[in-house]
């Protein structure tokens, strides 16, 4: 889909206005990490449970390095994946970020791309039809499914997302911080595929060590 006839300039705008003066702060947090501002990659890790989302970033190499965390403001539905449309839970998984929203009512946004190709796969199994979309990070504080974080912390990631490029993005989405503890989901009434989606959601975990945050 196009996007809207003025949505480059409404693009600008947003830039201009509410992200750019944020980026003082924001490189900041690069250079006390000593990676060099943009980097070539950033990865967004929420937390559901703890409601936070931490930023990491890479250059060209291997490595990850802890940036800084961002707390969720706000956060609907329960522990435990989105299955259909209305339910008001947020996604679990491993997603991308895919279009800049200027004109978000919740004052920034970013969709994520949900749902992705283990959501749509795993629905045509179950016979799960009406899986709903449009779920977005975005500001303010109110949630009914997405990942909302406030003005200035969305400014900062929509700057930096622009910065990096939406390709080169990765964001997963956990019930908990599965690098320390088992999930925290109740297991009664959730879908027999769960454990295989969150050993996926662990192991992507594993290339973000919690070590490398005592290290800032």
């Amino acid at each position: 889909m196009a996007p809207p006839p003025n949505w480059h300039e409404a693009l600008e705008h947003a830039l201009i206005k509410y992200a750019i003066p944020t980026e003082p702060e924001l490189k900041s947090f690069f250079k006390k990490a000593h990676l060099t501002y943009p980097p070539q990659h950033i990865a967004l890790l929420a937390f559901k449970r703890e409601r936070k989302i931490e930023l990491w970033a890479k250059q060209n190499e291997a490595i990850w390095h802890y940036i800084h965390t961002y707390p969720l403001t706000a956060i609907s539905g329960k522990l435990g994946p989105k299955l259909k449309e209305y339910d008001k839970q947020i996604p679990e998984g491993i997603y991308k970020l895919t279009t800049f929203n200027p004109f978000s009512s919740m004052h920034l946004s970013m969709m994520i791309n949900y749902p992705n190709e283990f959501d749509k796969l795993h629905a045509h199994y179950d016979g799960r039809k009406n899986l709903g979309n449009n779920i977005f990070l975005h500001g303010k504080a109110l949630s009914v499914g997405c990942l909302a974080i406030g003005d200035h912390a969305i400014d900062q990631l929509f700057l930096l997302a622009y910065r990096v490029g939406l390709n080169h993005i990765d964001l997963i989405i956990a019930p908990n911080d599965l690098r320390q503890a088992k999930p925290a989901t109740l297991a009664r009434l959730q879908p027999t595929w769960l454990p295989i989606l969150y050993k996926q959601i662990k192991i992507a975990l594993n290339a973000f060590p919690l070590s490398s945050k005592k290290l800032i």
